[in-house]
């Protein structure tokens, strides 16, 4: 017999969007049928790292954008395709083919695990943090995140951090407004500001 013991049940995220934001969303916005409330489709992870990397020679270039790969790979469970410049500006002394970024999309499992740190764990650690704002929305509800220092993510260890990056978190839903868009991402957990 157990007394004065509290039993805490976690939902997923994928089970918290299948018992509670489904529902909450065909009451709210109308919907007739499930399959018709919006989900989350991908998340793209993106960053450039052209700036750090520039002035320095061809192998020390190497040993940067490598780390940045490695933090990224650590942070998204993921090992992220380079992204490489598609034509040569001498001004900013960049040429045709030089790796200038990097890009994580990410679906179905990973990309839930990956939402659940970012919603619990990451977006707490930002500093002076006060919502996320509806200007981060597009027009068609998908919303972009901008994360300044990749250290928030406990998995790197900001000791060991040589360069620290920012990068963006695009979150694409199947929304066809920005108002659902918002809905569902609230309903899951984002910290939107209301106005």
């Amino acid at each position: 017999m157990r007394t004065g013991s509290i039993e805490i049940i976690m939902l997923t995220l994928k089970e918290k969007y299948n018992k509670e934001v489904v529902p909450k969303m065909m009451e709210e916005f109308g919907y007739k049928n499930k399959m018709a409330v919006p989900k989350i489709e991908k998340v793209v992870v993106n960053t450039g790292f052209g700036k750090m990397i520039i002035s320095k020679t061809s192998g020390e270039q190497k040993k940067a954008y490598e780390l940045i790969l490695d933090d990224l790979s650590l942070i998204c469970a993921q090992r992220p395709t380079l992204t490489k410049a598609k034509k040569s500006i001498s001004g900013f002394k960049l040429r045709e083919g030089m790796p200038v970024g990097a890009r994580v999309t990410l679906r179905g499992r990973k990309m839930y695990d990956f939402l659940e740190r970012v919603i619990y764990v990451a977006i707490p650690r930002f500093r002076d943090f006060r919502g996320i704002e509806l200007k981060s929305f597009d027009k068609d509800g998908n919303l972009t995140i901008a994360v300044r220092e990749h250290i928030v993510f406990p998995e790197v260890s900001s000791e060991k951090a040589k360069n620290i990056f920012g990068f963006e978190i695009t979150i694409a839903t199947t929304a066809k407004n920005r108002e659902h868009g918002i809905g569902l991402l609230r309903l899951l957990g984002f910290p939107i500001k209301m106005k």
